[in-house]
């Protein structure tokens, strides 16, 4: 039996799906912005602003008004990067992620709308957050699975630990997103300061428990610690037995780097009594976290994955939707 490698797209629709991913981090860094600072009013139209294309950006105008111009751009990267997966990518189940990108795009812009045109409702709210961060995800999966490299998978065999590498990134991935919104509804809910001291809490290990603020940032604190163990747990797998593969090794250091400064932020948030710039970057960093968690698991899915998932020849014949953790097998 000899690999054969599926086609790929060209190397520079690649990179454009890079650029969005990017762009969409940056996106997330306004958003948050726009909260730290009180301007989710500041324009109190939508649509339009003050009725106008292009208002005077002064004011908690330049971060709202800032913050839909950035959102309107990478909804034409994302419609832009569909159409050229459309043309030039040959798996139908990356055309459909892409497919799924543009309308999750369109979701969020308008949501948006409704939180401006509703005074800012904490369901909504939330709700626009937590798809920012999924919508990140969705991207981030098409610039990974765009990849040259991808198609090139080293034989990696079974894995005798248990869970396998593959569940073990994709759990800590989705613990991540968990503590995303968590992070979100506190946000929102105005409970940066519920519990105004660190690392105890109101001077106890355990809190009264009696405010639903309070119940929700101790909760984010608590899971915090669960993600940071579990990424642990990751990265010493990474190191006992990839510790060569450094498409795993490098986005899972990166993961710890990114992992304790967002710690440290999270705590600054409390000493500095919600200061603007530890708040929005805690936010951004938080982004970041996922996008590498996600990265790190759509990866080691890929290495790990035996020929004996593999289904019959018939699945991907140029029109099935074959996997993204499949490779093609011949007879020679």
């Amino acid at each position: 039996m000899v690999e054969r490698d599926m086609p790929v797209c060209p190397v520079w629709v690649h990179r454009f799906a890079v650029i969005t991913a990017g762009a969409t981090l940056i996106l997330i860094f306004v958003g948050a912005l726009v909260t730290s600072t009180g301007s989710g009013l500041a324009v109190p139209d939508w649509p339009l602003s003050f009725g106008q294309v292009f208002p005077p950006m002064v004011g908690g105008v330049l971060f709202e008004h800032g913050h839909r111009l950035v959102a309107a751009f990478v909804g034409l990267l994302t419609v832009t990067l569909m159409v050229l997966l459309t043309q030039w990518e040959p798996r139908l189940w990356v055309r459909w992620l892409a497919r799924v990108a543009v309308l999750a795009v369109l979701l969020q812009g308008t949501l948006g709308g409704v939180t401006v045109l509703f005074r800012l409702p904490l369901a909504v709210s939330v709700t626009h957050a937590c798809l920012a961060q999924a919508f990140l995800g969705l991207v981030v999966t098409l610039a990974v699975c765009t990849a040259p490299r991808w198609q090139a998978r080293p034989a990696g065999g079974v894995e005798q630990q248990q869970p396998a590498l593959w569940v073990l990134a994709t759990i800590t991935a989705g613990m991540v997103y968990l503590q995303l919104i968590l992070g979100a509804l506190m946000r929102h809910m105005g409970a940066g300061l519920a519990i105004p001291d660190f690392p105890l809490a109101f001077g106890r290990l355990v809190p009264p428990l009696e405010a639903p603020a309070v119940v929700v940032h101790f909760v984010h604190r608590l899971w915090a610690l669960a993600v940071t163990l579990c990424v642990g747990w990751m990265m010493a797998r990474i190191l006992s037995r990839y510790r060569a593969e450094r498409r795993l090794l490098r986005p899972a250091l990166l993961l710890v780097g990114l992992v304790l400064l967002q710690l440290l932020l999270g705590v600054l948030i409390i000493w500095t009594r919600c200061a603007v710039l530890p708040m929005t970057a805690h936010v951004a960093v938080g982004a970041a976290v996922l996008a590498t968690s996600v990265v790190i698991a759509l990866r080691a899915a890929r290495l790990t994955a035996t020929t004996a998932a593999m289904p019959g020849p018939g699945w991907r014949d140029g029109a099935g939707p074959e996997g993204p953790f499949l490779s093609v097998q011949v007879t020679t």
